[in-house]
């Protein structure tokens, strides 16, 4: 019997407020690694992925967003200590004020030119966001 250790698929939204431009919704996790995030987590079994970053958002954030985009695909093996992930990362928007809950311990927003610490891989994934929001360009397929 052939045992496969695949990556494991997770989603991240990049969350924007409709009253706050230039600012994006970050949660503080509850589970380790402990720091600030983006809101995100595993694809369930038969979920779309789309739904997947949704399901996340409301569950992390209390909030209810609209995808815009999928942004882009980050696959480093390294990008998360615990197991090799994939993320699907997708551009949303959203209205009123998040709160944290289920894994997130707290909730918050901030200026895209003042972020907190973040785990993962998730300052490389905000740095080409705002890269993005620049010039229009998606990062490049990376390796």
């Amino acid at each position: 019997m052939t045992t496969y250790q695949n990556p494991t698929p997770t989603v991240d939204v990049i969350i924007e407020l409709a009253d706050r431009p230039g600012t994006v919704v970050l949660i503080e996790r509850k589970h380790t690694p402990i720091g600030w995030a983006l809101p995100g987590g595993f694809v369930d079994r038969g979920e779309w992925v789309a739904d997947a970053g949704v399901r996340e958002a409301k569950e992390e954030t209390g909030l209810d967003v609209e995808l815009t985009e999928l942004f882009h695909v980050y696959s480093d093996p390294a990008r998360d200590a615990r197991q090799h992930t994939m993320s699907t990362v997708f551009l949303a928007r959203a209205g009123g004020a998040p709160v944290g809950s289920d894994d997130a311990a707290a909730a918050g927003v901030f200026a895209l030119d003042a972020l907190p610490p973040l785990v993962f891989d998730h300052a490389t994934i905000l740095a080409d966001y705002v890269a993005y929001r620049a010039t229009g360009r998606r990062p490049p397929p990376r390796r």
